[in-house]
């Protein structure tokens, strides 16, 4: 799936398990959500972020970033404008390569007739209308290279990643990410610190059409505009959309 992303150098992650703050259109100020998180997530309350942040601001791009593959479904589907699908490069096998030909492999049984739209697309084989069916969903996912540097990290915990790369491993990880899987996107993430432009940087050099995304205490403007002038496509921000609405409207750059 082709994706635009000029224009895009905020984007916010939104994290199904946690309360949208009172007045959820402030993501008028955003570019581009992407919703998942790994505690406490489920299909029902995916969907229902999904179609809240829709609500809220109808023509925000909208994307949906699973960690598990029963957070997926039909409607979930349906509704976003596409599935970031992450390749956890520091992670164990099943974060890298195992959940993603498990579900691969789930779509391409393409059973027979339609069981419903709540039943998950991965995890249990389901009912569909077959190829076409299976088509629609295979054209909305797009691979998404991915280091997690942050490793007391919850997201960290999930993906079995008990190795932080060096500066380095990340350039090397950005390199294959573009050269070698043709990713579309590549994600430094420090989930909750800031880890500064070092790495950044480093991926920077070796990427020309793959999209690189930093997430990780982005909670001021100059940290943003460090983290873009360092290199970065776009800053992700998501702890201060949920904790600080305030401070969340300051971490978008001018």
């Amino acid at each position: 799936m082709h994706i635009d992303w000029s224009g895009i150098d905020h984007v916010t992650k939104v994290d199904p398990a946690k309360p949208l703050p009172p007045d959820p259109a402030i993501l008028e100020a955003t570019d581009l959500v992407m919703i998942g998180g790994s505690d406490d997530v489920t299909a029902e309350n995916t969907l229902e972020t999904i179609e809240a942040v829709r609500d809220a601001v109808p023509e925000l791009a909208v994307c949906q970033e699973p960690y598990e593959a029963d957070h997926v479904t039909m409607d979930t589907v349906d509704t976003v404008d596409f599935l970031a699908i992450p390749a956890v490069y520091n992670g164990d096998r099943d974060h890298f390569v195992g959940k993603h030909l498990a579900m691969f492999a789930e779509l391409a049984a393409t059973p027979s007739s339609v069981l419903g739209s709540s039943i998950p697309v991965v995890g249990n084989v389901i009912e569909s209308k077959g190829e076409a069916a299976v088509a629609e969903v295979a054209e909305k996912i797009v691979g998404e290279g991915y280091v997690i540097q942050h490793l007391d990290s919850a997201a960290a915990e999930t993906a079995g990643a008990t190795e932080r790369f060096s500066t380095e491993q990340v350039a090397g990880a950005a390199l294959a990410t573009e050269a070698f899987y043709h990713f579309p996107i590549f994600y430094v993430e420090y989930s909750g610190t800031y880890g500064g432009p070092a790495d950044v940087a480093a991926a920077a050099t070796h990427l020309e059409e793959t999209v690189l995304l930093y997430g990780g205490g982005i909670d001021s403007r100059a940290k943003a505009e460090e983290i873009l002038a360092a290199g970065a496509d776009a800053i992700v921000v998501g702890d201060v959309f949920h904790d600080d609405p305030d401070g969340f409207l300051e971490t978008v750059p001018e």
